[in-house]
Order: C-alpha cells, then sequence, then structure tokens
C-alpha cells in the first residue's frame, strides 16, 4: 500500500524539504500551506499520516490538531509536529492536542522517515 502523507507549513522551503523527504521515501504527498487548508484537506483526501507546522498564521497547527483529533473523520489520523518549538513542554502540549509525534526544524530526513514508519 502506498503511503499518503500530508504536509503542512507556512514555508515553502520547509514544505518542499519534507516534501522531498517523504517523496523519495515513496509516499504521495499532498501539501497545505495553514491550518485551515490542513483540516479541508485532511477530510478530503484522507492521508496516512499529517506533518504540520506549529506557528502558522490564522489556524495554527495546535488548533488543527485539536479539531483533527476531536473529527470522527480525522481522528485515526497520525499528526506529527514538525516545529522550531523543541522543549519538553512544547512536546507535551503537542501530545495534549492529540500529537503522535514531534519532530524539531531544522527536519533531517532520518526523523521524518523513523516517524513515517513508526506511525503508519
Amino acid at each position: 500500500m502506498v503511503t499518503k502523507a500530508l504536509v503542512v507549513d507556512d514555508s515553502a522551503t520547509d514544505l518542499l524539504n519534507i516534501k522531498g523527504i517523504l517523496s523519495d521515501a515513496g509516499c504521495i504527498v499532498i501539501t497545505a500551506a495553514d491550518g485551515a487548508e490542513a483540516i479541508t484537506k485532511a477530510k478530503a483526501e484522507k492521508p496516512s499520516i499529517i506533518f504540520l507546522d506549529v506557528i502558522m498564521p490564522g489556524i495554527d497547527g495546535y488548533d488543527a490538531c485539536r479539531t483533527l483529533s476531536g473529527d470522527p473523520d480525522t481522528k485515526a489520523i497520525p499528526v506529527v509536529f514538525v516545529t522550531s518549538k523543541g522543549q519538553k513542554v512544547d512536546k507535551a502540549w503537542g501530545q495534549m492536542q492529540g500529537a503522535k509525534g514531534h519532530i524539531v526544524k531544522p527536519v533531517n530526513a532520518e526523523e521524518v522517515i523513523d516517524q513515517l514508519k513508526a506511525l503508519t
């Protein structure tokens, strides 16, 4: 089965970096630039996993994760936060919002692939 991943980031550079890592791993990659678009695409596309930035305009990653975790259509999709916020409290807060993983920027391919393998 081919894994479909949704990558959400308002930084085009970070978006392309993670998209490239996942594409190289054989994933079908869908992208979104903010939390609202992430929620819409998650419902429509039903990805296997979501890599979600935290700090974005409008609906941030925490709000998007809470919405996805609370929706029967999307609650089973694992969310991995990809963020510059790397303190223990940030990881704990992310888990409280429903996230299954946490990667600190700048990302490396190994971390992304490890999360992908662990959660799909």
